[in-house]
């Protein structure tokens, strides 16, 4: 009896303190699980930021930031300025000059569009220029004869812009509205009627208008168009095929070319995007491997007979005549906003900062 009394009171006990362990359990895991939720919940607004933070910065850090010359006052500048060459940068020059002295300069300036290779030839073997507009890098035989000056001149490369050749036809020419470039090239050398080039085009003569030989439109044209288009070894061989084809006028002034085009349905000429532009409604620019000539193409690369626009001086000139050194950091810091609207295409960023650079370097 007394041992079933022990059992009893040891039983009692135990089930007293199972209930009271029992409220202690069920405490414990309600806490356990309930921070689970806000442990996930942070979760968005942690990443939403991280997103905005770390993208943004990353694509500010791949542009190119552009270098800023000092500003220039036209106005405290005199002097005469030379400068002469290409045809094509002639347009944005005539701009940049007007603008020049629309701001205060008082002084002289004498541009010249005598084509690439008589402006390089009036700076480097005459010396009588202080700027050479070039469609072109300069030659070595032309940085051969600046250096033979008496004083030698080593030229300064600027690039400015982006032009493109427009190939061009009548707007009664109703044929021809897309080209390959082994057509293009046989069109303006060995070909002697349309009909040659494609048998359903009428039989009658080719009747060509070019830029001449001083022209850099006309090297670049003979190298990228011609040279590449009929896979011969030199561009000279592009050149000699080019001045022998028949029925063929060249001319340094683009606006004979247009008149010449515009005469004829049979007619056919290249000279610079930007003189298209201002012409287009007397003549039709034909495609290039199915790629019109534009702004977008021309930029990109898409289209085949797109190429880098140049100005070129010396260190010594800009040093000994502030009014050069003015003009062309004017020319550099505000060509972006006016080449457009001549109807060519901006430098890339890198490219205007080397040019800028190059001032930099030279004006020491």
């Amino acid at each position: 009896m007394r041992r079933s009394i022990i059992v009893f009171t040891v039983i009692a006990a135990l089930s007293i303190l199972l209930a009271a362990c029992a409220p202690a359990a069920a405490t414990t895991a309600a806490p356990t699980t309930a921070p689970a939720a806000p442990t996930t919940a942070p979760v968005e607004p942690t990443q939403a930021p991280e997103a905005t933070q770390t993208t943004q910065p990353t694509v500010a850090a791949a542009t190119s930031s552009a270098i800023e010359l000092p500003a220039v006052d036209p106005s405290t500048l005199s002097g005469d300025i030379n400068t002469a060459g290409s045809s094509t940068v002639y347009p944005l020059a005539e701009v940049l000059a007007d603008n020049f002295k629309k701001d205060g300069f008082a002084g002289n300036i004498n541009l010249a569009s005598v084509g690439t290779g008589g402006g390089f030839e009036r700076f480097c073997k005459t010396g009588e220029t202080d700027v050479s507009n070039a469609s072109r890098a300069i030659k070595d035989t032309e940085r051969a004869a600046c250096a033979a000056l008496n004083p030698a001149r080593t030229p300064i490369e600027f690039r400015i812009g982006t032009d493109a050749i427009a190939v061009v036809v009548s707007k009664d020419n109703t044929f021809v509205t897309n080209l390959t470039l082994e057509q293009l090239a046989a069109i303006f050398t060995t070909s002697e009627k349309w009909s040659d080039v494609d048998p359903s085009w009428p039989a009658e003569a080719i009747q060509r208008f070019t830029p001449g030989t001083d022209s850099g439109t006309f090297d670049f044209f003979n190298e990228f168009a011609i040279q590449k288009g009929l896979n011969l070894a030199t561009v000279d061989d592009a050149k000699k095929l080019a001045l022998e084809a028949k029925n063929l006028q060249t001319s340094e002034d683009d606006n004979v070319l247009v008149q010449g085009v515009e005469g004829s349905p049979y007619a056919i000429g290249y000279f610079g995007y930007a003189y298209f532009n201002e012409q287009s409604d007397r003549l039709t620019a034909v495609s290039i491997n199915a790629v019109a000539p534009s702004f977008d193409t021309a930029e990109s690369g898409e289209y085949a007979l797109s190429r880098p626009l140049f100005i070129y001086s010396d260190a010594n000139i800009l040093k000994e005549k502030p009014q050069v050194a003015g003009y062309i950091n004017y020319f550099l810091t505000n060509v972006d906003d006016v080449i457009t609207e001549v109807g060519y295409f901006p430098a890339s960023v890198d490219a205007l900062n080397a040019a800028k650079q190059a001032w930099l370097d030279a004006v020491k």
